[in-house]
């Protein structure tokens, strides 16, 4: 049976085009789950995913709202952001694929790996996305998982 509280959460805005600071929450995150005490391999999963999202914030949105819950079991993940959406889930998910522009792209981001590495690290991904309004991801982490 899953814990109902969360030992810890966060909430945190992420800025659009803002790449000074990203990666920041997600280097948070990982502050927190070390200090919690969970081992490298989970934390490894949840802020590489968790960074993938953040940046998809940075290069592809507006603006964006980080949250994450800390369980004793678990981690939830949901970044909710105003942006343009995904046209076409199916080939956002396919290695390789970016609607980054070339300027991020020269930076060395958007390489069109973010959304496949939310899935190969998470156990559980949720995407809703609405073209011109924005895209919402959830992920859960659990512990004890086979991933």
């Amino acid at each position: 049976m899953l814990e109902e509280h969360p030992l810890i959460e966060m909430e945190r805005e992420i800025v659009g085009g803002d790449f000074q600071r990203a990666g920041d929450v997600s280097s948070e995150l990982k502050n927190i789950l070390q200090r919690a005490g969970f081992p490298p391999a989970f934390n490894r999963r949840v802020v590489i995913a968790s960074y993938e999202a953040e940046m998809n914030v940075v290069i592809h949105a507006y603006r964006g709202v980080f949250k994450a819950s800390v369980y004793s079991d678990r981690v939830h993940v949901e970044i909710d952001d105003q942006g343009p959406g995904i046209p076409d889930l199916e080939l956002a998910f396919q290695e390789g694929y970016s609607t980054a522009p070339p300027h991020i792209r020269e930076m060395g981001f958007g390489a069109g790996y973010g959304l496949s590495n939310m899935k190969k690290c998470s156990d559980v991904l949720t995407i809703d996305t609405r073209v011109q309004e924005g895209t919402k991801v959830v992920m859960d982490f659990f512990l004890f998982s086979n991933s």
